[in-house]
């Protein structure tokens, strides 16, 4: 708990960080990724490149202080980060640094105004914070009974085109068996070395079922765009990535993952290849035979855009109480007979008949997500009830 004199500096820095958050975490970064480049392959670089990141840490940093006495708020979010840390490789190690180039970040934008007691109260906040970090995941590395940050070969046994943009992968042992167990809507971690020598993971859901004789992912190119650079691991793994290649693949983490102990509706709101981890729930669901009610709504930009639809397809016929509707933002004239799509135009909420007392996750672009999860509340639906997956830098946008 952090200490009665420290409080009211934490509580003063609010209004502060708002208004030089992403000068602090500018600095931050290029101060430490200067004295220690070889950090820059534990971190997103496409998301530094864009800015995505520094705004990130920024609302991160202001959201811990807003809600540094609000532990429901926070926890679900530290889950998370407990996930991506163990995923990427983050150690005990790497918490002094981190602490280092952060204080002295504030220190450097603020000047004057960061006092000695106000540095001394951050401190303490962040070695309160990174010590709760440490501990889960080493707890988690434990229970995942591998090392942080663990790397294993694994075979491409199958290359499979979804679409012109996305691109599943069937990954199997050197011995050819599964990779092992995992939880339906959890993701791995893939590691590639890059022309330039630069290390980089990303992570990808896994989306068959559990019981599948391979690991699935299903990745999508990421073009560039005004606001972001091309993928760097995605366009590596669709110019490169062939059957019988190896590639280095990381346990299955992540804490957004089918209700196993409900027998409640279920409503499955994605959008994009947001459809991934999703896919993962509906075909574990399939491959136990559930009459569990599911809902599943998914959105696109047109049929060309939807991936996996045979698999989807498929689980219809196994599952008898899956409705499946599909929103496509602009339809071609062949996607009526391709894709028999529900709607035209983005997804909407109301045109749907959503059940009473259901659990309602979502996975998605930002902007999709965060239009679904305003409708669900505005409808009466609780946040306990609501659950997203984070993949991009905005996990703390909800706290803002």
């Amino acid at each position: 708990m952090l200490s009665a004199a420290s409080r009211p500096y934490i509580d003063a820095s609010v209004p502060v960080l708002r208004e030089h958050g992403l000068a602090i975490t500018r600095h931050f970064y290029a101060s430490m990724f200067e004295a220690h480049p070889e950090l820059r392959n534990l971190f997103n670089m496409g998301n530094q490149a864009s800015g995505a990141q520094q705004q990130s840490l920024a609302s991160a940093v202001f959201a811990y202080a807003a809600n540094i006495d609000n532990a429901a708020a926070l926890a679900p979010v530290l889950e998370r980060i407990v996930h991506k840390h163990v995923s990427v490789g983050i150690t005990p190690a790497h918490y002094p640094i981190v602490g280092r180039y952060l204080l002295g970040a504030i220190k450097a934008v603020l000047g004057d105004a960061a006092t000695p007691e106000l540095i001394a109260a951050w401190d303490e906040a962040y070695w309160l914070l990174a010590g709760e970090l440490i501990a889960a995941e080493a707890r988690l590395s434990e229970q995942s009974r591998a090392p942080l940050g663990a790397l294993r070969e694994l075979i491409v046994a199958d290359v499979d085109r979804e679409t012109e943009h996305v691109v599943s992968y069937y990954l199997r042992t050197p011995e050819g068996g599964s990779p092992g167990e995992f939880a339906p809507g959890q993701y791995v971690s893939v590691a590639v070395t890059l022309p330039d020598g630069l290390q980089q993971r990303r992570q990808y859901s896994l989306s068959d079922a559990p019981d599948a004789p391979h690991w699935r992912i299903t990745v999508k190119r990421e073009e560039a765009n005004a606001s972001k650079p091309e993928g760097m691991v995605s366009n590596w793994l669709h110019a490169n990535i062939k059957a019988g290649d190896r590639i280095l693949v990381g346990p299955a983490y992540g804490e957004f993952t089918l209700p196993q102990d409900s027998a409640r509706p279920l409503v499955l709101l994605s959008a994009g290849v947001g459809i991934t981890p999703m896919m993962s729930m509906v075909a574990a669901l399939a491959a136990k035979g559930s009459h569990r009610k599911v809902l599943f709504a998914h959105a696109g930009r047109n049929g060309s855009h939807v991936a996996l639809r045979r698999h989807l397809a498929f689980a219809k016929t196994q599952l008898p109480n899956l409705q499946t509707v599909t929103f496509l933002e602009a339809p071609l004239s062949t996607d009526r007979a391709d894709v028999d799509y529900t709607h035209a135009g983005r997804m909407d909420l109301s045109r749907l008949s959503l059940p009473a007392d259901a659990d309602y996750l979502m996975c998605g672009p930002s902007a999709f997500m965060q239009t679904q999860w305003r409708a669900l509340r505005d409808a009466g639906v609780s946040a306990g009830r609501m659950r997203r997956e984070v993949f991009g830098p905005d996990a703390l946008d909800h706290l803002l």
